[in-house]
């Protein structure tokens, strides 16, 4: 074996045995965050939640965890952070949206989507699946609408023509929708613009700054979206339509 061959071998090697420790390591520390939380202490479960998210990055199932560690302590604002981050990573999964929903019920505030029944089926069928998943569905329709094609234009037989022809238009549009919820749910994981609400009250105001005309009042773990940013200030907008400028300390970014 010549000397390269054996030096990149062994980094192979060493490199091997770093991820694997790394993949122990953090194994161990979930099953006694795990154990924490059945425990009951429900303080120490989060603290090392977070330790996990902070040492090896994000994971919708630590997030989910994390927010199940706060509703049990009643911190309603981190807990509907956390699910609402666990969601950004796995949209569908649906003991994540059935929490979240449980969490939001202990809120003081009740926001009504302005969008109407189709924006909320909208964002529902969205919600299903991932990036990944939607793109995996794009891709398997597309390639059963090429079939369809071969099937319209080369088959003898009028009826499969007519089969290829009705199956191919529903499988296109299938594709085309799937690549629209795939970019949505891209640009959730990407843009970050919604945030929560952190502190117990907080006056929206018509201006950023503290003499601005007062609008109305949030409770903590209200979701906003954020439209803008001037220093210390954000502008927001609820589900409803409202606008206003709050101090960018009482919110947490999603």
């Amino acid at each position: 074996m010549t000397p390269i061959k054996q030096i990149t071998l062994t980094l192979l090697a060493f490199l091997f045995a770093a991820v694997s420790l790394h993949a122990a390591d953090r194994d161990a520390e979930l099953r006694s965050a795990e154990k924490a939380y059945a425990d009951g202490n429900y303080p120490a479960a989060a603290e090392q939640y977070e330790a996990l998210i902070k040492n090896y990055g994000d994971a919708a199932e630590v997030y989910y965890n994390l927010g199940n560690a706060y509703y049990k302590l009643g911190r309603i604002a981190p807990a509907i952070l956390n699910y609402e981050r666990a969601l950004v990573m796995n949209p569908g999964d649906g003991d994540t949206r059935f929490n979240l929903e449980m969490a939001r019920q202990r809120t003081a505030d009740r926001i009504e989507p302005a969008d109407g029944f189709f924006g909320r089926a909208y964002r529902s069928v969205q919600h299903l699946l991932s990036v990944d998943g939607w793109a995996a569905v794009g891709l398997i329709c597309f390639v059963a609408f090429a079939g369809c094609l071969v099937l319209f234009f080369f088959s003898k037989w009028m009826r499969l023509r007519k089969t290829g022809f009705y199956l191919g238009l529903l499988l296109l549009f299938v594709t085309v929708m799937a690549n629209v919820f795939a970019w949505g749910e891209r640009q959730d994981l990407i843009v970050r613009d919604t945030a929560v609400v952190f502190t117990p009250t907080v006056t929206i105001k018509s201006s950023p700054d503290r003499s601005g005309t007062d609008l109305f009042i949030l409770h903590e773990g209200t979701k906003v979206t954020i439209k803008n940013t001037l220093g210390e200030w954000y502008e927001i907008r609820l589900g409803d339509g409202k606008e206003g400028w709050i101090p960018s300390k009482d919110l947490e970014r999603i």
